[in-house]
Order: structure tokens, then C-alpha cells, then sequence
């Protein structure tokens, strides 16, 4: 479902000091101007098979939200080749695509149209969304009156509920209060049970063992270690 080969990328930073527009053009002119080069990502190959829930471990800056967001597309690589086989629900940074001016109805038909889903198809899901999300009251109103919890919640239903091949996860399972974290736990394992391919980031050790039975463990954007999960987990929390 998923191919890595020999991915890289990498950022160009700005290291001449320019705090201001006027600065960097007055430094573009001069000459003045340096950057740097940032690799998050050095020679990353990885195959994800139907069906497999991994976990993804590593420092911060290990690399792990960039290895996500190439996968799902966001960014291009500057080296090596992702292929992907079916539709990915990448559940990154949840609201992100998001118009806070529209309303919850409105932001969902949206939200599942950029996810490549069609109009009946989101109409027939409609209500098991607003349902899930628990947003009955407030599902007309714009989301810029939307708490935060409330914006994750309806995001996280959308993600969810329009059954993805392939779920996309970085750190979002603590969304809303005990009770939608319980029902959002029980979704997620009844997607990782009915075959959707699971790729997940998380700091939560525990929640890495509980869920996936394979880990990677991403050490300054390389693959230190792919494997079984209690593996590779003892071998990660003996490096810190």
C-alpha cells in the first residue's frame, strides 16, 4: 500500500538574519543573502503492506511528521520515489483544510472533497459525521465560533468515517474530552480490524505497543531500526 525508496528531503534556510521584507530584499540585492541546507530526511526506504498498522518513534526532529507528510503528498521529496495505493486520510495537523468562515455542514463537504470523495457519497455519511463529532447543535454555525475541541472532533469524524484505504496519524488520538477519546480509540481500532493501512506517530509508548505490531524508529531523518514493536521500542527507550 505504501513504497519508500531512498527518500530525502531537504529544507533551504535562510541564515542571513533578515527580520524584515525590506531587510531581505536590500540583502537580495547586496548579495548578502545565505542559506543552508536542512535535511530532515536522509535515504528513508519503507514498505508498508495492506492492512499493516506501524508506528513511527524518534526524537523531536527525528524526521517523522516530514516522513508522513511526503507520504501523504504534501511535500515533493528531493530525492527517491513514494508510491501509494489507494485513498489516504492523512490525519496531520486535524482543521487544517478547514474554511473557519463556512459553517461545520459546509467544512465537511469540503473537507471529504479534497479527501476525492463525491457529493452523494458524503450526503449518504452526513449524519453518522455530525453524530460522531457530537456537533447536532452547532453543526450551522461557522467553526470560527467553534471551541478547538470542537474543530478536532469534526474533523476527526470526517477523517474517519469516510473509509480510508490507507490513515495517515500524527499525535491526534487525545482529541476532546475523556468520553470522545474512548469513542475515538474504539474507531480506530475497528478501522485497524477491518484492514485499513495505518501509519502512526506518536510519543505515547504505551499507545505505539498497544496498536501496531511493527515499528520504525526515525533517528535525525534516518532509519535507525524497522521491526517488532517491543523491539524496537526497548531499543529506542534505552537510547534516551
Amino acid at each position: 500500500m505504501i513504497s519508500v525508496q531512498h527518500v530525502s528531503m531537504s529544507f533551504r534556510l535562510n541564515v542571513s538574519r533578515t527580520s524584515s521584507l525590506k531587510e531581505w530584499v536590500v540583502a537580495k540585492l547586496k548579495g548578502k543573502l545565505r542559506y543552508e541546507n536542512f535535511s530532515a530526511l536522509t535515504d528513508v526506504s519503507l514498505d508498508v503492506g495492506e492492512g499493516e498498522v506501524v508506528g513511527i518513534l524518534g526524537r523531536n526532529g527525528a524526521g517523522k511528521s516530514t516522513l508522513l507528510k511526503v507520504i501523504s503528498g504534501i511535500y515533493t521529496p528531493t530525492a527517491g520515489t513514494v508510491v501509494t495505493r489507494g485513498r489516504i486520510a492523512p490525519m496531520l495537523e486535524l482543521g487544517s483544510g478547514f474554511d473557519y468562515e463556512l459553517s461545520g455542514r459546509e467544512n465537511i463537504f469540503l473537507s471529504g472533497a479534497i479527501l476525492g470523495f463525491g457529493e452523494d457519497f458524503l450526503k449518504a455519511r452526513y449524519e453518522e459525521i455530525v453524530d460522531f463529532a457530537e456537533l447536532r447543535d452547532f453543526i450551522d454555525q461557522p467553526i470560527k465560533t467553534y471551541s478547538s475541541g470542537m474543530v478536532m472532533r469534526l474533523a476527526f469524524a470526517v477523517a474517519t468515517l469516510v473509509s480510508p484505504e490507507i490513515l495517515i496519524v500524527d499525535e491526534i488520538l487525545a482529541v476532546g474530552d475523556a468520553a470522545f477519546q474512548r469513542k475515538s480509540h474504539a474507531r480506530m481500532m475497528e478501522m485497524m480490524q477491518g484492514g485499513t493501512t495505518v501509519l502512526m506517530v506518536s510519543h505515547n509508548i504505551d499507545q505505539i505497543r498497544e496498536l501496531c505490531p511493527r515499528c520504525i524508529w526515525l533517528d535525525q531523518g534516518r532509519v535507525r531500526l524497522d521491526g517488532p514493536t517491543a523491539e524496537v521500542s526497548e531499543a529506542y527507550l534505552a537510547s534516551l
